[in-house]
C-alpha cells in the first residue's frame, strides 16, 4: 500500500485497489485485535505478574534487571529456547508471550496501536487491581482512615506491610516485565501503558502510609510508623527502577512524600512521648521502693526504639528533636558507642556521615532516659523514709542499666554510659545502707564496756534490729544480683561487729532471750529482707 501510494501519487489515494487493500487491512486488524484479546484472556493464569516475575528471576537474561533485554523470537523458537528443561507450563507461557509480541508489533507498525493498547489495558489493569486486592490491600480514603480506631487501623497497617514486598517486587515488577516484552518495539507505548495500568494503583498503594501518618498521634502508633518507613526505604530501589519512566515519576514522588510525612509524624510522636514523661504526675508511691511502672514502660519503649536505629538516624537528621541545653555533657557523652550506619538504600541518606548518625540517635535516646531519671528523682518525695527513697532510686537505676545492657541500646549508648549508671545505682544503694542500717550498727559498742552496760547495749541493738526489720519487711530490691549485694553489705555492717560483741559478753548475760540472739540468728534475719 505504501509503495502504491508512493508510485501513484496523491491523486490516486481513492483508487479501488487501495480502498480494497485498506478494507482487508482493517479486517486483519480486527482479527488480530480479537486474537490479542483471546490470548490475553485464555492465558491469564500463565501471564499473571507473579508467574512472569518468577520466570524472569530464574532466567539468565534477567539476572540484572534490564527491561530492554528481550529479543524477538518466533513462537516456536521461544518454546524451544529452554530445551528440554523448560516445563510445559513455561512453554505455553513463552508461546503466549511471543504471539502477543508478534501481534503488538504488527498492529503498532500498521498504525493500529490504539486498538491494541485499549485491549491490553482493559485486561491487565483489572489483573493488577485484583492482585492488590488478593494481597489484602483495599483503597480507602483519608476520611475513612481518620475514623478508624487504632486496633482496626493497625490491622490494615499489618496487611499493607505484608503485601508491600509482594506488590512491588512481584506484582508491579511482573507487569512491567510482561509489558516490556509485549511492546518491546515501542518505548512510547510501553511508558504510557505502564503508567496507566500500574501507576495509578502504585500511587494509591504508596499513599496509604501518608493516611496513617495523618491519623491522630499516640505513642503506641510510633512503631508501626517506623515499620512503614523501613519498608519504603527497603523497597526504594524497586520503586526507583520499576517506575523509572518519566510518566511514572508521580509514583516515585509519592514514595518520597510518604517517607517525608512518616518521618515528620514519627518525630512529632516521639516528642509527644517525651512530653508525656515530663508531664507524668502520679503521687502514688511504689510499694517497697520497687521499680516504678513508668520506668518499665519507658525503658521498654526506648529499647524498642533502639531496634530502629538506622531509621531514627535518618528521621532525626531531617526532623530533630529539641533537647534542652542544660543537660550535663557527661550524661549525653556517647562517644564510646559504635557507629550506627545509615540505610544504604535510603533516598536521602547520601549527605549524612556515619559519625553524625551515631551521635544523633544516641543523644536523643539518652535524653529520653535523662527525662525519665528527672521524673524518678521527683518521685522520691512520695516516700517519708529517706532510706526507702534511696532504695527506690537504686532499684530504678539498676533496672534502667540492666535494660540497656539487654538490648540494642547498649550498642547505641556504649559500655561507658552503662557502667556510669550502674555505678550511680550502687551509690544510691550504699546511701540506703548507711541511712537505714547505720543506726542499728551504731548500737554495737566499739570499745570496752561494763557488764551492765553490755546488757543494755545488747537490748538496744536487738530493739533497733527488730524495728529496722519490721519497717523494711516489705521493702524490695528487684534485681537478684543487687539484692544479694545489698544483703551482704548490710550483713557486713552489722554481723562482724556484733559477732565480736556477742562472743565477749553472751556468757555473762543473765537474760536467756538476749543470750540466745546469736550472730547466726541476726545473719538469718537479714537474709530474709528485700524480697518484698
Amino acid at each position: 500500500m505504501l509503495a502504491f501510494v508512493e508510485a501513484a501519487g496523491p491523486a490516486r489515494l481513492s483508487h479501488p485497489c487501495l480502498v480494497r487493500a485498506q478494507t482487508l487491512m482493517q479486517a486483519a486488524m480486527r482479527r488480530l485485535a480479537k486474537e490479542f484479546y483471546q490470548i490475553l484472556a485464555a492465558n491469564r493464569d500463565l501471564l499473571d505478574p507473579e508467574s512472569v516475575s518468577v520466570r524472569t528471576a530464574c532466567s539468565s537474561v534477567s539476572e540484572e534487571p534490564d527491561y530492554d533485554s528481550w529479543e524477538y523470537r518466533s513462537p516456536e523458537e521461544e518454546a524451544l529456547a529452554g530445551g528440554e528443561s523448560i516445563s510445559e507450563v513455561e512453554s505455553a507461557a513463552a508461546i503466549a508471550m511471543a504471539n502477543l509480541r508478534a501481534i503488538a508489533d504488527t498492529m503498532v507498525s500498521a498504525g493500529y496501536s490504539k486498538e491494541c493498547v485499549t485491549t491490553y489495558q482493559t485486561l491487565r489493569k483489572c489483573i493488577v487491581d485484583e492482585g492488590l486486592c488478593r494481597l489484602g490491600f483495599e483503597r480507602i480514603s483519608l476520611a475513612h482512615v481518620l475514623k478508624l480506631d487504632w486496633s482496626m487501623l493497625e490491622l490494615k497497617v499489618r496487611s499493607w506491610l505484608g503485601a508491600s514486598r509482594v506488590a512491588l517486587r512481584t506484582l508491579f515488577h511482573g507487569e512491567r516485565v510482561l509489558l516490556d516484552h509485549v511492546f518491546a518495539g515501542s518505548n512510547t507505548v510501553r511508558e504510557a501503558l505502564f503508567a496507566d495500568i500500574a501507576g495509578d494503583a502504585a500511587v494509591h498503594f504508596l499513599s496509604f502510609p501518608v493516611s496513617v501518618a495523618k491519623s491522630k498521634r499516640s505513642p503506641e502508633k510510633l512503631f508501626r510508623l517506623l515499620d512503614l518507613y523501613d519498608t519504603i526505604v527497603e523497597l526504594w530501589p524497586e520503586i526507583e527502577l520499576g517506575f523509572s519512566f518519566e510518566s511514572t515519576a508521580v509514583v516515585r514522588a509519592q514514595a518520597l512524600a510518604s517517607l517525608s510525612k512518616l518521618a515528620e509524624t514519627a518525630s512529632a510522636t516521639l516528642a509527644d512521648f517525651e512530653s508525656a514523661i515530663l508531664r507524668e504526675s502520679s503521687r502514688l508511691a511504689v510499694p517497697g521502693g520497687g521499680v516504678h511502672p513508668m520506668t518499665r514502660y519507658t525503658m521498654n519503649y526506648i529499647s524498642l526504639l533502639a531496634d530502629y536505629g538506622s531509621s531514627l538516624a535518618e528521621i532525626f537528621a531531617d526532623c530533630p528533636l529539641q533537647t534542652p541545653s542544660h543537660i550535663p555533657d557527661f550524661f549525653l557523652d556517647t562517644s564510646q558507642a559504635p557507629a550506627v550506619h545509615p540505610p544504604a538504600s535510603c533516598p536521602s541518606s547520601s549527605g549524612t556521615t556515619t559519625s553524625s548518625y551515631n551521635s544523633v540517635v544516641a543523644e536523643q535516646l539518652a535524653w529520653l532516659v535523662f527525662a525519665l531519671l528527672c521524673k524518678l528523682d521527683g518521685k522520691t518525695e512520695t516516700y517519708q523514709d529517706v532510706g526507702l527513697s534511696y532504695l527506690f532510686l537504686a532499684n530504678n537505676l539498676q533496672y534502667i542499666e540492666s535494660k540497656v545492657r539487654s538490648c540494642q541500646l547498649l550498642e547505641l549508648l556504649g559500655e561507658e554510659w552503662a557502667a556510669r549508671h550502674a555505678a550511680k545505682a550502687r551509690q544510691h544503694s550504699a546511701r540506703y545502707e548507711r541511712v537505714a542500717w547505720g543506726g542499728v550498727a551504731a548500737e554495737i559498742p566499739k570499745g570496752e564496756v561494763s557488764a551492765g552496760e553490755a546488757g543494755e547495749r545488747m537490748w538496744a541493738f536487738i530493739a533497733a534490729l527488730e524495728a529496722a526489720c519490721a519497717t523494711q519487711a516489705g521493702w524490695v530490691v528487684a534485681d537478684p544480683g543487687m539484692r544479694e549485694e545489698v544483703r551482704e553489705a548490710v550483713r557486713g555492717m552489722v554481723v562482724p561487729a556484733f559477732r565480736g560483741f556477742y562472743a565477749r559478753w553472751h556468757a555473762a548475760l543473765e537474760d536467756v532471750a538476749v543470750a540466745s540472739y546469736s550472730p547466726d540468728v541476726v545473719r538469718e534475719r537479714l537474709g530474709k529482707l528485700f524480697s518484698g
